[in-house]
């Protein structure tokens, strides 16, 4: 009850917050707008507003402070404007129309998890050889931390440009980056885990004259899979992430991305706002489903 308590007291605080951020970050366009309608604005001249700030106009035209809350195109829409945008956008409309958040998730979703299979598959067999081989340790782990330092926002459209030219399209461009984001945390997590059995527990084994594949199923295995779900939770937000940003330099017009660019071009701060939120709530939701697997797993091998 106490955490319930503290989380309902952050996300209050949180909304309070938020509230009288658009204040001083819409009032410039109330103030527009009501000298154009005729209404008496303190400054009323673009001179005398030079002198003020935004919490001085606000300040001064109290009036105004309400319209900040309900723009059309606010600068920051208000919580209840992205909460009526969220439910007109999911629940009011058919998970087939194209303005349907339903929708456009769903084509985000299925190419983050592509990728994210993807990018686990590869990530633990590098783990493995990683773990198994020398060589590979030497080599392969520094290029897999090389590659995190190049950004995303670079990377994506020669990725896209490249399959492209060689004719694939569609949903594998998306997928192949945020197999990029999510592998590098599967990576590392599985070889921590794959090299967490001490000493003791290696040399039982040698004792029992076990093989190396014994040594790895019954001992390395088992031991690394706090790790990996640990890994597989960074990766599954990783993998959204990429498969956001795949969908940006292609012009999508389908996926959370491209609700975001629609948004952008049209100057519909409110449609931009909610689709960040989906994307927050899908990435939270696949996060919880891991965590829910987690559990069964780890409960099952009787290490929680």
């Amino acid at each position: 009850m106490k955490s319930i308590l503290a989380v309902l007291s952050v996300v209050a605080a949180i909304v309070v917050l938020w509230y009288a951020a658009c204040i001083p970050m819409n009032i410039q366009g109330v103030l527009t707008e009501a000298e154009r309608a005729g209404a008496e604005v303190i400054p009323a001249t673009a001179k005398d507003r030079r002198g003020l700030n935004e919490f001085g106009l606000a300040a001064r035209n109290s009036f105004a402070i309400p319209a900040t809350w309900s723009q059309d195109r606010p600068r920051l829409p208000a919580p209840h404007q992205v909460a009526a945008e969220l439910w007109e956008t999911t629940v009011g409309k058919k998970i087939t129309s194209k303005r349907s958040l339903v929708y456009h998730g769903w084509v985000t979703l299925s190419a983050t998890l592509l990728g994210f299979a993807i990018g686990t598959g590869l990530g633990i067999l590098l783990a493995v050889g990683i773990v198994h081989s020398r060589v590979m340790d030497m080599s392969v782990m520094p290029w897999a931390i090389v590659s995190q330092t190049i950004p995303i926002i670079a990377l994506a459209p020669m990725i896209i440009v490249v399959l492209y030219s060689v004719g694939v399209q569609g949903i594998i461009p998306k997928a192949v980056i945020s197999a990029y984001l999510s592998f590098f945390p599967v990576v590392v997590g599985m070889v921590k885990g794959l090299r967490s059995p001490d000493a003791m527990q290696l040399d039982l084994l040698q004792t029992y004259n076990a093989t190396r594949s014994q040594g790895f199923w019954k001992l390395r295995l088992p031991a690394s899979m706090p790790y990996l779900f640990a890994s597989l939770k960074i990766g599954i937000a990783a993998s959204l992430v990429g498969a956001i940003v795949g969908e940006l330099p292609t012009g999508a017009v389908a996926g959370l991305g491209a609700r975001l660019l629609a948004g952008s071009y049209y100057g519909q701060t409110v449609q931009i706002w909610s689709a960040l939120f989906a994307a927050a709530i899908l990435a939270a939701c696949l996060v919880g489903l891991l965590g829910l697997i987690e559990r069964g797993v780890l409960k099952r091998m009787g290490i929680v």
